[in-house]
């Protein structure tokens, strides 16, 4: 009988990722897969690279290993020039995590004896950036799928966790490892993940939240001097930690409504404080409120 452990979106958040591992450890899974965006945003993305390279795991790339494959390069979009984040994530993984992370596979085709096979994408199969969501519509998820042979598909990016039919498809997405976006229900950040164990010719779900301490990951970006180097960018990043909240999404789509010429300054931000943010958050994180 077939066990597999799926993770997906650690961004480079060591605490939670040992957290899960401790977790992990008595259902003695016979496969781990990422399902995309191991590093960027937190502060340990070499040494969360390190466990999961030594680990053996599988994992593909998500949009997270893109910023770094892609940055200062000729392929980079204009507009990732505000993106504060690429130098620091570029820094953080000088040497070789670049040309190991440049070899992995965009998506995956799991094939166990036992349980049908699993088709392994970060956003959705035309897209590593394109989310879906449980309020996604029918019939839009299907198109996405259509070139997909597998009925049982496992996406990520969303950092919420999904188990819903499409059509013929069983999407399946474990939420966040390391960036839950759930709004840390009763104060706790939960890293979640997980199992699938085949059953019957199909694959049962058990999903997997594991609390975790985000102090050692505060103290880390502080010890790194990320704010001063980051600014606005930083602050948002670190809100979304501690909120377990979308922050930079919500403030770039009202900066884009409200003040398109205004530069990214704490005045910029602290205005943005003053505003609604749900009203610039997509409807699909409108959870535990």
């Amino acid at each position: 009988m077939t066990r597999l452990a799926i993770l997906a979106d650690i961004h480079g958040n060591l605490p939670a990722l040992q957290a899960v591992l401790a977790d992990l450890e008595p259902f003695a899974v016979d496969h781990v897969v990422v399902a995309g965006d191991v590093v960027n945003w937190g502060p340990h993305s070499a040494a969360v690279m390190e466990m999961v390279t030594a680990a053996g795991w599988a994992v593909i790339r998500g949009n997270n290993e893109y910023y770094l494959l892609e940055y200062a390069t000729p392929r980079m979009p204009p507009a990732w020039q505000e993106y504060v984040l690429l130098p620091w994530l570029k820094r953080q993984l000088a040497g070789r995590w670049h040309a190991v992370i440049a070899g992995w596979p965009d998506t995956l085709c799991l094939r166990f004896p036992d349980g049908p096979p699993i088709r392994v994408v970060h956003g959705s199969p035309r897209h590593n950036a394109q989310p879906i969501y449980a309020i996604s519509p029918e019939a839009e998820v299907a198109a996405l799928l259509a070139e997909v042979e597998e009925n049982t598909v496992i996406a990520a990016h969303t950092h919420l966790p999904l188990d819903r039919r499409f059509g013929r498809w069983r999407v399946l997405n474990p939420g966040s490892v390391g960036v839950p976006l759930d709004g840390a229900p009763g104060g706790r950040h939960l890293a979640r993940y997980l199992l699938l164990e085949a059953a019957a010719g199909d694959w049962r779900a058990e999903f997997r939240a594991v609390p975790f301490d985000l102090g050692p990951l505060l103290a880390e970006f502080e010890r790194q001097g990320f704010l001063d180097e980051c600014g606005v960018t930083g602050q948002l990043v670190i809100q979304e930690f501690v909120q377990a909240r979308l922050r930079i999404s919500p403030f770039m789509a009202w900066r884009a409504a409200c003040r398109p010429d205004a530069p990214v300054t704490p005045a910029l931000l602290a205005e943005f404080a003053t505003i609604d943010p749900w009203a610039y958050t997509p409807a699909a994180y409108h959870l535990n409120r």
